[in-house]
């Protein structure tokens, strides 16, 4: 019995969902738009949503982007992870 297969993404993917989650910081949101806009400079900043942990240590920031290439969604991701400011990218 084989593995099911994630499905495919066609390039160019509008309103591809991304979720960065870091520590709390008055900054983060702002950290975050930043760094996406090189990779995407299209983001739609009225897409924006951020909700704090329920302790309010983390931060969970929701945009959507137009994913145009697996090498673009890479790239971001190692950027955003590299900072030490982020745990997670979804």
């Amino acid at each position: 019995m084989s593995e099911p297969q994630a499905p495919k993404i066609e390039f160019p993917c509008p309103d591809y969902k991304i979720t960065v989650v870091g520590d709390y910081a008055e900054d983060f949101r702002s950290y975050v738009i930043e760094t996406v806009q090189k990779y995407a400079p299209d983001l739609d900043l009225s897409k924006i949503n951020e909700q704090p942990s329920r302790t309010g240590k983390y931060l969970s920031v929701r945009l959507f982007i137009t994913a145009t290439g697996e090498e673009q969604l890479d790239k971001m991701h190692k950027d955003l992870k590299s900072s030490g400011r982020v745990h997670t990218v979804l």
